[in-house]
């Protein structure tokens, strides 16, 4: 049995001190808490709410600002307090208070290690805000009830984080489940952390679908796209896009499902349809239906230019491969991410939300390969 002494404890310290040094560096501190000041200026303008998706964005890029800041500097703060508790209980030569050390030590650094994960996040489109897609595949009713499942997976997600969402389309399936769903994460860096859940993913269970109790194997996809921002330029002329509108459909009330106020927009030139029908007006629905389509057109334009830099066809599934994480519910209890080797036998824990260890796995391997294709 290794014993851990004091001098390791103030190693593994001096090692934390010198990493969250770092992330403050890369984060910019700094920087942070003056973007901190100007946001609060923002928010505390008396005419901030005639603009209401102006008043959204500083809301939420403060908020957003806020708990970074508080994050960054409780760390700091724990990790002073942890190099005083590690005085003491040398001071005092108490085994309980070593213990406390260890514990804090070992917290620390999986909070630090979290927190690394951001300064990972350097892509073009990183830091944006996220639309995700959400699609159900092969598998019949078992694959539009595991969409759902994950659609409530990632929403509880960004709830666990303080992260605005709003759904802008949930296409359901006749018998259980959905067809597709998309939705928006408001939050700065959540294209860049949410980006390496794009992919397939499987389901393997008992169908409760299946009178007979049979094992089911159904699959997912998930799209993550930047959301589009004024200086991109992606211009969609009029006489390139047909609208159509229709009755929404799926559990509503009030005037949502009783009136034509569902939204189609096809994008003529590139076969691209978009759908959104969760808001009254059918004015509010195509703005968000046409936002949609931006993200879609200005990911597609970069794929092509990615593809034409790497002398590579487009093909944006094969960037993941086939299967990129499996959810397996019998005959064993199992969550794997096929790429990172990530995995958790508590599947529940999973679709409840917490998916942060796949996430940062994801993150990092992803950096690796990025290394790896720029020392080739």
């Amino acid at each position: 049995m290794t014993v851990v002494t004091a001098a390791d404890f103030a190693e593994e310290l001096k090692a934390l001190d010198a990493t969250l040094r770092n992330i403050e560096s890369v984060l910019d501190l700094d920087k942070l808490r003056r973007h901190q000041v100007q946001l609060e200026e923002a928010a505390s303008a008396p005419d901030l709410w005639d603009d209401q998706a102006r008043a959204q964005q500083v809301t939420s890029q403060l908020s957003y600002a806020n708990g970074e800041i508080a994050r960054l500097e409780g760390l700091r703060q724990r990790l002073d307090d942890a190099h005083v508790l590690l005085e003491l209980a040398e001071a005092e030569g108490d085994p309980s208070a070593f213990a406390e050390v260890g514990t804090e030590v070992i917290g620390l650094r999986k909070a630090i290690d979290e927190l690394e994960v951001r300064t990972l996040l350097s892509g073009e489109y990183d830091s944006r805000e996220a639309l995700v897609a959400i699609r159900a595949g092969a598998g019949g009713v078992d694959a539009a009830d595991f969409a759902e499942m994950l659609l409530r997976m990632y929403l509880r997600w960004a709830e666990r984080h303080g992260y605005q969402t709003e759904v802008y389309d949930t296409s359901y399936a006749e018998e259980a489940g959905l067809k597709s769903a998309t939705f928006a994460v408001k939050a700065p860096y959540a294209y860049g952390t949410l980006s390496v859940e794009s992919g397939t993913h499987r389901l393997v269970r008992i169908s409760p679908f299946d009178n007979q109790g049979r094992r089911q194997t159904s699959f997912a996809g998930v799209e993550v796209l930047p959301v589009v921002e004024q200086t991109d330029h992606i211009d969609i002329p009029e006489n390139e896009i047909r609208v159509d509108v229709y009755r929404s459909s799926g559990p509503g009330g009030q005037s949502v499902n009783t009136t034509d106020s569902a939204v189609r927009i096809t994008h003529v030139p590139t076969g691209i349809v978009v759908t959104c029908q969760n808001e009254k007006s059918q004015l509010q629905n195509k703005a968000s239906a046409l936002r949609v389509l931006q993200a879609r057109l200005l990911e597609r334009k970069r794929q092509e230019e990615q593809a034409k830099m790497e002398g590579l066809k487009t093909d944006a599934a094969g960037s993941w491969g086939d299967q990129m994480r499996s959810y397996v519910l019998h005959p064993y209890q199992m969550v794997k991410d096929l790429r990172t080797e990530e995995e958790t036998g508590n599947p529940s824990s999973v679709f409840d939300g917490e998916i942060d260890d796949f996430i940062e796995a994801g993150i990092r391997w992803r950096k690796q390969r990025e290394l790896a294709d720029e020392a080739a």
